[in-house]
């Protein structure tokens, strides 16, 4: 669907928070620290400009941004769980302003991490913008997946299949989805308007993923690290107008 000027407008500002979340949780994730102090971190900043939370209570989700360390994948649920050196961990955050939806992932180190896991984290982002800009009027949408895949793969780690990025706007989710690698077929042309998440999440090891016993958190099925980006980009005449930045 393409979103009008004011609709534009209300997705930027809900970006904006969703950056904001992005920068105080970064700045309170360090060893010792646990992923609920994270969360409350998170639940500040939406009581402090008025937005609302997409996570909490989505389908019975119990939190406001998803915590997800070493080789969780994504959905991880804040909790006792205390954060240590050497550790990488995905915080995934959005929010709602007007009945607009900002959503956007990012993976950081804690404290000293290894070399593969700081490489991994380096990959996975460069895919992330290799796949934003794909998002031209008048380019294909599974474009953003190729460019992803082209990343990730050459550089010897594997992309996630079950899990893939989708079109936002009035809801969280929407159609498209936007897998992060080549679907087999091509995807619809991208036109001005259109919002999409572009989330790709990519694996030091195999692509196999595994759903705890939570009913949320999503593991690599081998135990090898996992990192996951994203963000919430709009297609203009311009170019992708990336709205989750800080």
């Amino acid at each position: 669907m393409r979103r009008n000027r004011d609709e534009l407008a209300k997705m930027r500002q809900a970006g904006r928070v969703v950056a904001e979340m992005h920068e105080k949780t970064r700045e309170v994730a360090r060893p010792g620290v646990t992923t609920l102090e994270i969360d409350a971190a998170a639940r500040a900043v939406l009581e402090r400009r008025g937005a609302t939370s997409n996570f909490l209570g989505y389908h019975g989700f119990p939190a406001v941004i998803c915590t997800s360390p070493n080789d969780m994948i994504v959905h991880g649920i804040p909790g006792d769980y205390r954060l240590a050196d050497g550790d990488i961990l995905s915080i995934d955050c959005g929010a709602i302003v007007d009945g607009y939806h900002g959503d956007a992932a990012f993976t950081m180190g804690i404290g000293d991490i290894s070399a593969e896991a700081a490489r991994l984290l380096e990959v996975t982002e460069r895919s992330l913008w290799a796949g934003i800009e794909q998002l031209r009027p008048g380019n294909r949408l599974h474009e953003v997946g190729r460019a992803v895949q082209d990343v990730a793969e050459g550089a010897g780690f594997t992309v996630v299949r079950e899990y893939v990025g989708h079109a936002i706007g009035t809801a969280m989710h929407e159609q498209p989805q936007v897998p992060n690698y080549w679907p087999g077929s091509p995807g619809p042309t991208l036109k001005t308007g259109m919002v999409f998440a572009i989330e790709p999440m990519v694996n030091a090891g195999g692509p196999e993923t595994m759903l705890l016993e939570d009913g949320w958190s999503v593991v690599t099925a081998d135990g090898r690290l996992s990192a996951h980006f994203e963000h919430t980009i709009a297609v203009t005449d311009d170019g992708p107008e990336v709205f989750t930045l800080p």
